[in-house]
């Protein structure tokens, strides 16, 4: 008698779902049924690049984002029709930038072509008095809205994930102005770790609302990184650790980690280039870290196979690895590297994707 299903869910591009994610689900645990999990996408790749918008339809950017209609639709536009080779998710989440979360307690947000950012409220420390989290929130009721659309209307066509969530340092930062908390780091150590601790204070409750409204329509847990999860997955994220030194890293923003990632069962960290993997000894030392995922960026930061000793000593440490690769280095990778752990993220032509499957399952 073969075991139950983990998850009832059926996507027509995608009819090896579950055999997708009886890998991922090993991965979390460094493990490897078959081969590696592989996803054929690059890292941050914007739905609408070089895909010119009629912005005739909208008053403003703003109102471009918060169309919860055109979201959902221009999503399913593009993935209506497709095959997800491998494990490559088709994920719709709602998104209205990565400091909406501080956009929960007041902070308004400047929306731009493909990103937006939080004007700060936190102009001096009595200011901290006023920070509410308000689930009333014209921001957070339109992340639900949007939410509810994507449900309904990807029902046997996408995965619906959840929307950015940074607490901690980064929402701090937002709140208060980069640049103005690496000084008081230094000026206002007190104060800044008062402020972080009010940006982590209710990360449990935004988690589980969003958590629940997508389990109870029988999706899996799943964000922006597109790596689904059959428990409670988190994506952790300190791009302002890029700002400072390791010594403010274990003092200021490593303790806040520790506390929000207990509240979930899968953790991956998004480490976003050398400026935060000065940290990485620390990161891997969090008891609930599952996984890193190596933004290792452009530019000289490339190609992959430099960072094969950093992708060693994460495993070495005992995690997985999320990697970024072109398919003319997957072979000297696989010579490198050992298959446990690793999640292959691979730009690749369409037409090529069954080669590349075949080559891992060698390793």
């Amino acid at each position: 008698m073969s075991a139950p299903r983990p998850w009832t869910l059926e996507l027509a591009g995608m009819p090896h779902f579950d055999e997708a994610m009886r890998r991922v689900s090993a991965w979390y645990e460094q493990a490897v049924i078959d081969r590696p999990p592989i996803r054929f996408a690059r890292h941050n790749v914007q739905h609408d690049a070089g895909r010119p918008l009629d912005m005739s339809r909208w008053s403003t950017l703003k109102d471009r984002w918060f169309d919860a209609e055109y979201q959902v639709e221009a999503f399913a536009q593009r993935v209506r029709g497709r095959n997800f080779p491998a494990e490559t998710f088709p994920v719709f989440w709602p998104n209205l930038g990565p400091e909406v979360y501080a956009a929960f307690y007041g902070c308004e947000l400047v929306f731009q072509d493909v990103t937006s950012y939080a004007k700060p409220i936190v102009h001096d420390w009595d200011d901290m008095a006023t920070l509410r989290l308000d689930m009333d929130n014209p921001c957070l009721r339109k992340i639900d809205e949007i939410t509810r659309v994507a449900l309904d209307r990807g029902k046997g066509l996408f995965l619906v994930g959840y929307t950015d969530l940074h607490p901690g340092i980064d929402c701090a930062a937002a709140w208060r102005d980069p640049q103005s908390l690496c000084v008081d780091m230094v000026m206002e150590p007190d104060d800044v770790k008062i402020l972080i601790d009010l940006a982590n204070r209710d990360f449990a409750r935004v988690f589980d609302h969003f958590h629940g409204v997508l389990r109870g329509h029988g999706q899996p847990s799943v964000g922006w990184m597109g790596v689904p999860s059959f428990g409670r997955l988190h994506l952790p994220a300190a791009d302002f650790a890029s700002l400072v030194s390791p010594e403010m890293f274990d003092e200021f923003i490593l303790p806040a980690f520790a506390r929000e990632m207990e509240h979930v069962d899968h953790n991956i960290f998004h480490v976003d280039g050398r400026g935060v993997a000065k940290n990485i000894d620390r990161i891997l030392e969090l008891p609930n870290l599952n996984a890193i995922q190596w933004a290792q960026g452009v530019g000289n930061d490339r190609p992959i196979l430099q960072w094969v000793p950093l992708i060693k000593r994460i495993q070495a440490a005992g995690k997985s690895v999320i990697v970024d690769l072109a398919p003319a280095e997957l072979e000297e990778l696989i010579g490198q590297l050992r298959p446990e752990g690793l999640f292959l993220w691979i730009a690749a032509e369409p037409g090529t994707e069954e080669d590349i499957i075949r080559r891992t399952e060698r390793w």
